[in-house]
């Protein structure tokens, strides 16, 4: 018998699912059933932009229900990381989603054949999972578990996030799935059901393009100026019109998780600061991206009270991650001081870090993304940043996995010459704050192991052997998490916005939620992560989900009715330093044994780590 349910009720109609399920729990009553749940994920919502002005449906939220005032998003500070901690409640140690971009160990050819593949995309995931034992998770997703306790379930929005809070399921028939491959080759189907449900409502079944909200510009061009609305206000309609009236009528709990690409991909892409630092992602552009968000949120609210079922439906708000934004600037990068067609003078190409390492090391370099094109002095990858590093492109040294605010370095033949060669070149570098090192790999002065942030678990996919923080700043502003500025490894320029980064600009995103399981008016000030999102929202359905590792999150009892605030610890741990003072620090809180990572990386260059430099000569200096 199915061990997710957990009362009676739901346990009877689990087990009889094949012949009555649906008769059976639309006749339970209200107390014996789990209430409905929208999870919606305002993708790079940063917490201290939701006011009543710019976002008031979110803020109302956060006002009359919980306000999490101490969340945190998992790092390294990325969409399908956090993405993964969602849906199962566990830190990337455990999932194996170190990133939006890993290195899979295989040429994955949904991908191009490149071994560094981006994990927003349908067809990756799938051959993912096929080459990691049928789930490269290894842990049971949020919607899996609920669908499979009789609860209707759904996920819409983003394209690779969306898929995987049920990403082994892919036939459109048990879990919805809508997103922007939807209607193409690369989509999940729709059954047949929806499909007719939509075609009555008049909308398409096939989602629109970003649009001019997916122009990108270029270092002469600024992006975009508009926000994500034509594609987000599809994916509303699909919701409202489709999918909740659907999830009424089959008279079962269900699930609805919704990401709005807004506002991170507007951030990303917007043309307000063209090669300039402000206004960085504070723009009108990246405004409107807020409220675009909001708006969709507000539309998701009113369809629950049109069809009688805002009562009975818990409303979760959380931030994938926060943003800031990107400068290319150094003074010791050999890579800025070179010359390219594309990129200002003296600014970081797309792939420093990899061209960075390569000439450290007196080897060649190769572009995975390009068919192991190898990149000569003077140009760049052109599409990722990532690299291959090593005499043969087919066996290489160093695999780099650009990301954006921190980038995963892999060392497949686990060398300790290239491995310390590699960290004395990156304790050089000014645009890097903090090491983080397979503990596997030995101890090196400077750096921590990875197992300090929760990236040593049971995962399948291959582990990085280190994980490089970049540099961060702030701009002048009330709250600095506000105006974070961070040195990123991407194809985007400066002045535009990313994240991925340990300063606490990045890791602070907004979250709140409202409904039955839930206080009102409560001021939650305990720690809260996007892990802790997964655990208590299957506590909320009544699931109980099988663990297969142990570095898990929490059951936010705190914010449930007549739960008691837990205690709560602050920690900093300290690299031994290198030869140049420089040590890298990770402060976090805890709740029990569950670790919430504020800042990390080395003091002075990292946005919100309270700890102070080492005070040495050698350290001053490295420090400028």
């Amino acid at each position: 018998m199915p061990h997710r349910v957990r009362n009676l009720l739901l346990s009877t109609v689990v087990a009889l699912s094949a012949v009555a399920a649906p008769v059976f729990v639309a006749s339970a009553s209200a107390a014996d059933r789990p209430h409905n749940v929208v999870l919606f994920i305002p993708d790079g919502l940063r917490a201290m932009k939701v006011t009543h002005d710019s976002a008031p449906t979110m803020a109302a939220i956060r006002d009359k229900g919980v306000n999490f005032t101490n969340s945190y998003s998992i790092f390294p500070t990325f969409t399908t990381a956090n993405a993964s901690a969602m849906a199962t409640g566990h830190y990337l140690g455990d999932t194996g989603d170190f990133s939006n971009v890993i290195y899979s160990g295989f040429p994955v050819k949904a991908a191009g054949g490149t071994v560094t593949p981006f994990l927003e995309s349908n067809p990756v995931l799938g051959e993912v999972d096929e080459h990691f034992g049928g789930d490269y998770f290894d842990e049971e997703a949020l919607l899996k578990a609920a669908r499979e306790a009789g609860i209707s379930t759904a996920a819409i929005g983003k394209a690779g996030p969306v898929l995987m809070f049920d990403h082994t399921e892919r036939s459109g028939e048990k879990t919805i799935i809508v997103d922007d491959s939807t209607g193409t080759p690369d989509g999940i189907p729709l059954s047949a059901k929806l499909q007719a449900k939509l075609n009555a409502a008049g909308v398409p079944l096939k989602a629109p393009a970003r649009g001019d909200n997916g122009k990108v510009g270029d270092n002469r061009t600024p992006g975009t100026k508009v926000a994500n609305l034509d594609q987000q206000k599809y994916f509303v309609d699909v919701a409202t019109k489709a999918v909740l009236p659907l999830m009424k009528e089959s008279g079962k709990p269900f699930v609805l998780v919704f990401w709005s690409r807004d506002p991170d991909g507007t951030q990303h892409n917007q043309g307000d600061s063209l090669n300039t630092l402000a206004p960085g992602i504070n723009g009108p552009t990246s405004m409107a991206s807020i409220r675009n968000a909001d708006d969709n949120l507000a539309a998701l609210q009113k369809a629950l009270s049109d069809l009688g079922l805002a009562a009975t439906t818990d409303i979760f708000v959380t931030a994938d991650h926060g943003f800031s934004t990107i400068s290319k600037q150094t003074e010791t990068s050999p890579s800025a001081k070179a010359s390219y067609a594309d990129v200002p003078a003296g600014f970081l190409p797309p792939g420093f870090l990899g061209i960075d390492i390569a000439k450290a090391l007196g080897v060649s370099l190769f572009d995975p993304d390009d068919k192991n094109k190898k990149i000569e002095d003077g140009t760049h990858s052109v599409k990722r940043g990532n690299a291959l590093i090593g005499n043969n492109a087919a066996d290489p040294d160093v695999v780099v996995a650009a990301n954006g605010g921190s980038d995963l370095i892999y060392v497949p033949h686990r060398d300790v010459v290239i491995i310390k060669k590699t960290i004395d070149m990156l304790l050089a570098q000014d645009y890097v704050s903090g090491l983080f090192v397979d503990d596997s790999l030995g101890r090196y002065p400077g750096t921590l192991p990875l197992s300090a942030i929760n990236f040593k678990g049971k995962a399948r996919t291959p582990t990085p052997a280190i994980v490089v923080n970049f540099k961060t700043f702030a701009m002048s502003c009330p709250d600095q998490t506000e105006c974070g500025v961070e040195v990123a490894d991407t194809t985007l320029q400066q002045g535009q916005g990313m994240h991925g980064s340990f300063s606490r600009a990045d890791t602070r995103n907004f979250m709140a939620a409202m409904g039955p399981d839930f206080k009102k008016g409560f001021v939650d000030t305990a720690p809260v992560s996007n892990a802790d999102v997964g655990k208590t929202l299957a506590h909320i359905l009544g699931l109980t989900v099988r663990d297969n590792g142990t570095l898990i999150g929490r059951v936010i009892r705190e914010a449930q009715p007549n739960g008691a605030m837990p205690k709560v610890a602050s920690h900093t741990e300290r690299s031994e330093p290198a030869a140049n003072g420089l040590a890298t620090v990770v402060e976090y809180q805890t709740v029990g044994s569950t670790r919430y990572f504020d800042a990390a990386g080395f003091p002075g260059r990292t946005l919100g780590l309270k700890a102070q430099p080492v005070s040495t000569p050698a350290a001053r200096q490295a420090a400028r």
